[in-house]
């Protein structure tokens, strides 16, 4: 059954390249970003795995954890690993599951049918520090993330948790937002102070509350 938004992150023990873990326990308090890939030793992956590893003062900053999962078995990530750092020019920083028995990717649903019956497509999953899950995306296996779209969508997924925000199309940290319209103008008054342009009565545009 397909993970939805709000759903609790399925907990898990899982063999990783960093030693055993309990998927909740190693989350703690901090955000997680957990990411799947098709196979050890592709080219995408080894290109992703890299981006995501020098990425790390980025995640370390929103509290953010990242953790990645093929179904090969732990030597042959080991192995990969060495392969990543010699080419992509970084150390894999993050621990990576080894699912060969496939319990998280099927708890997770990553195998796509149509592709594999094996492989996992790319997926990956946002959870909050409440174990639910904030985002979910799935690429097809040919076609690399865009990990700086994941740290937007985190900075916007940070940001509305605490504030009775939206952001807008394109919206980057620092950017005006909007207030949602759950809030009435009476009570903007106190929320916003930094006040806000109406442009419809739906559309209320303020400077980015934490900014």
């Amino acid at each position: 059954m397909a993970i939805r938004l709000g759903d609790e992150a399925p907990d898990f023990t899982a063999e990783t390249t960093q030693g055993t873990i309990n998927f909740h326990e190693w989350l703690g308090d901090s955000w997680g970003v957990l990411f799947s890939h098709p196979k050890d030793y592709t080219p995408v992956c080894t290109t992703e795995l890299g981006m995501a590893a020098r990425l790390k003062p980025e995640f370390d900053k929103r509290n953010v954890k990242v953790i990645g999962l093929s179904v090969d078995p732990l030597d042959s990530h080991i192995g990969w690993e060495r392969d990543i750092e010699e080419t992509q020019g970084t150390a894999v920083n993050f621990p990576m599951i080894a699912d060969s028995d496939r319990k998280v990717a099927d708890l997770y649903d990553m195998i796509h049918p149509n592709a594999s019956d094996t492989f996992t497509v790319r997926s990956v999953f946002v959870i909050g520090p409440d174990k639910k899950v904030k985002l979910t995306l799935t690429y097809p296996a040919s076609t690399g993330r865009n990990f700086a779209e994941l740290l937007r969508v985190i900075d916007s997924l940070q940001l509305t948790a605490n504030y009775s925000v939206a952001t807008p199309v394109n919206w980057q940290d620092g950017e005006d937002c909007i207030i949602v319209p759950a809030v009435s103008n009476e009570d903007a008054k106190a929320k916003f102070p930094k006040g806000w342009k109406e442009i419809k009565p739906y559309l209320r545009v303020t400077p980015q509350p934490n900014k």
